[in-house]
């Protein structure tokens, strides 16, 4: 909780919303930080995780286990302060929370996320982390006002080495 202040000051930019589901709430307040961390904060084993530079919350990176037909897969989310985009940042912490997802959670075999056609930075990000382009659903989204291709990259569970 002693991160709320910062977190709630940086997930309030209009910029995070606009490239996240309508779940995430714009305007962002202290009631939604509170929510959002009473929440994650109580799972085992942690799997939304706070970014942290200065000693301050900048962005949270998640994944977010299936269910059903999908229990093999998870989602990834993730987002990240204004001023410290294009940095390199968030590449390296999805290849971070992807790693630490095969590592801690054995059933799953693919990591998936799901940014819009609009936001090829997002779309760069998972590139770089490995991820490949599975597919391209033409207008699936509908996000302020408009009509999103909703572009599906996913990433395997490396297949161990064996001689």
């Amino acid at each position: 909780m002693e991160d709320l202040g910062s977190l709630v000051e940086h997930a309030n930019d209009p910029t995070v919303a606009a490239n996240l589901t309508d779940a995430f709430p714009h305007p962002y307040t202290v009631k939604h930080g509170k929510e959002f961390l009473e929440r994650f904060l109580s799972m085992d084993p942690q799997l939304v995780l706070a970014i942290d530079v200065g000693g301050k919350a900048v962005g949270a990176v998640g994944i977010h286990p299936q269910s059903d037909v999908y229990r093999r897969n998870a989602e990834l989310g993730y987002w990240i302060a204004k001023d410290l985009r294009g940095k390199g940042i968030m590449t390296e912490l999805v290849k971070q929370a992807t790693s630490r997802a095969f590592r801690i959670l054995p059933d799953i075999d693919r990591i998936f996320a799901r940014p819009y056609g609009s936001n090829p930075a997002s779309q760069r990000v998972l590139e770089k982390a490995g991820f490949v382009l599975e597919a391209r659903l033409k207008g699936t989204f509908f996000k302020n006002g408009k009509a999103e291709d909703e572009l599906i990259y996913a990433v395997r569970r490396p297949v161990p080495y064996s001689t």
